[in-house]
């Protein structure tokens, strides 16, 4: 099962990731992950983008397209996996499918999450972290079970982006729409774009996107 999730910044696409993962046993994938793994390893590819970043440049999509390629052809990436935070424009997309074409595969789905903007800023504006497992929360919309304690790991230590307020995210959003928005009807030409209702609570969310799923 080869899969996107795209939406807005907020919109659960991290929480529902992680769902995906406990349930079906295949990785996520992050860019910002898989660069840091690469340049720690040293393989040619993270010498590539490391030599890009020292300079104070961006990676080009060459380098992060070989670095997608090099973790897809990793064995727990057989049964498939949840592409997060790539593609993020038409020409990286493309690439996408290029490189699934030369690998005998292909995308099963991408699952947009619909969402409404002025709700997506109230949203991001209440999020933070666990400081040492990651696991998201929010002010109102998702506590830990405990106030003040990890519902994964048991720390008690929180942070907060600092991009998380109103006018970053609404920042964001613009960057959203003008950059990755082109991409849902990029997949829904080629009927692989499935929507479900991002506003909806998160266990309703992780239900549509079962059902989608289950279409496969």
């Amino acid at each position: 099962m080869r899969l996107i999730l795209l939406g807005p910044p907020g919109a659960g696409k991290g929480t529902q990731a992680h769902r995906l993962v406990e349930h079906h046993r295949i990785p996520q994938l992050s860019t910002g992950d898989m660069l840091r793994v690469a340049v720690a390893a040293g393989t040619e590819t993270g010498l590539r983008a490391k030599a890009v970043m020292d300079a104070g440049k961006l990676v080009s999509d060459d380098i992060v397209n070989a670095i997608v390629s090099e973790r897809i052809d990793e064995p727990d990436c057989e049964q498939g996996f949840i592409l997060d935070g790539y593609p993020r424009t038409l020409p990286q997309a493309e690439a996408v499918e290029r490189m699934l074409e030369e690998k005998g595969t292909k995308l099963d789905r991408v699952i947009e999450l619909q969402v409404d903007d002025d709700a997506m800023v109230e949203r991001v504006a209440g999020r933070y972290t666990c400081a040492n497992c990651g696991a998201g929360y929010h002010d109102t919309l998702n506590k830990p079970q405990e106030d003040g304690i990890c519902d994964r790991c048991g720390g008690t230590e929180f942070k907060r982006r600092p991009d998380d307020n109103a006018e970053a995210m609404r920042t964001r959003l613009t960057v959203y729409y003008k950059e990755t928005s082109p991409l849902l009807g990029y997949y829904y030409a080629k009927k692989l774009l499935s929507s479900v209702d991002g506003m909806a609570p998160i266990d309703d969310v992780s239900e549509q996107i079962e059902a989608v799923l289950a279409q496969i």
